[in-house]
């Protein structure tokens, strides 16, 4: 990218388009036919496909204050393929539309595909279209992924069983943690513009919040090791939003463990610098984009090494109810709790 600016008036919505397919490479042998005609093209298979979709709104799901437009882009993306994620599929295709007003160049959408494809390359999976409007009310960006199921097995939110051990991924909190540092930084700049950000005590959580990264990895590894687990969903709304979904889906309760929470150090050190409990950001803080799943007491074994797998508790009847239980042993209900923005003057 250079320092020049083109107005996207100059090219056209069609140039826009054409210049956007310059930036994309096809790469599965699945995509027949990518951007540039009325519709995509897909091999077909006996797998079964899987398709999730997602909008995000300037002003409701970003601040460009401070959301670069790369990471952006690669948001947008991950976030997506997490839903894949989480039906134990692969991801293989993905359309993405947006809704831009004139105050954006060619160069910055440039730079917000810069962080789409870098997305793409990840996981695997190839940009094949979309449309692009005009919109009167900042960036929109809409977000179809297509993947399949893997040898023709899913994971939905409603196989769960009573004493399945309830697993998750990575750690807990970081995203909700890192909005905050940076909804205090804009605030501070507000108030002086000469202002320098000071991010890099912050980096880990401020990247979860800008930079997730959806679990394909942990996706992978559970095929290697031959475990289907028998219900799993991402985590986007936080914890307890999920668990209570899960166990709806599957008509039981689930036992959460407060103690086994995994919650990076840095993540805790700055919950509390903020007067925020750390397992409160865990509950109900949301896009971690980590997955919870259960698996059968068989599969423990094969996974309870794994470095980036805790084990957060279990499912149980449903007449038992949905509980944490606290690092001080109280029982008490699990429930999801709404988030305002914290005034820290």
């Amino acid at each position: 990218m250079t320092d020049s600016r083109t107005e996207i008036g100059t090219i056209g919505e069609f140039g826009l388009i054409e210049r956007i397919k310059t930036l994309t490479t096809v790469t599965n042998k699945n995509t027949l036919l990518g951007i540039g005609d009325d519709a995509a093209e897909i091999l077909s298979s006996k797998e079964n496909m899987l398709v999730s979709a997602d909008m995000l709104v300037e002003g409701t799901h970003f601040d460009l204050t401070y959301m670069p437009l790369p990471h952006l882009g690669y948001k947008a993306i991950s976030i997506n393929v997490s839903d894949i994620a989480a039906m134990y599929g692969t991801p293989e295709q993905v359309l993405v539309s947006i809704g831009l007003s004139n105050r954006f160049s060619v160069e910055a959408i440039e730079a917000l595909y810069e962080g789409i494809n870098a997305a793409c390359k990840d996981f695997s999976i190839d940009l094949i279209g979309g449309d692009t409007v005009s919109s009167p009310s900042g960036l929109i960006i809409s977000v179809t992924v297509l993947g399949r199921t893997f040898n023709g097995t899913s994971v939905r939110r409603n196989g769960a069983k009573p004493n399945d051990i309830l697993c998750v991924t990575g750690d807990l909190g970081g995203s909700f943690i890192g909005l905050q540092v940076l909804e205090r930084e804009k605030q501070e700049f507000s108030a002086n513009p000469d202002m320098q950000p000071q991010l890099e005590k912050y980096q880990y959580p401020v990247q979860r919040q800008l930079r997730p990264v959806a679990r394909m990895d942990v996706v992978n590894k559970l095929r290697e090791l031959k475990i289907v687990p028998t219900a799993m969903i991402d985590i986007s709304d936080g914890l307890a939003s999920e668990a209570l979904h899960l166990a709806k889906a599957s008509g039981v309760g689930v036992r959460l463990m407060e103690e086994n929470f995994p919650i990076d150090n840095l993540v805790f050190e700055t919950a509390m610098e903020f007067k925020i409990d750390p397992t409160t950001c865990a509950l109900h803080g949301g896009e971690d984009y980590e997955l919870l799943f259960t698996i059968k007491q068989d599969d423990f074994k094969k996974i309870e090494k794994h470095p980036d797998i805790h084990f957060i508790g279990y499912i149980q009847p449903e007449n038992e109810g949905n509980i944490l239980i606290s690092k001080q042993k109280n029982v008490l209900p699990l429930e999801v709790r709404g988030w305002a923005h914290f005034d820290n003057t």
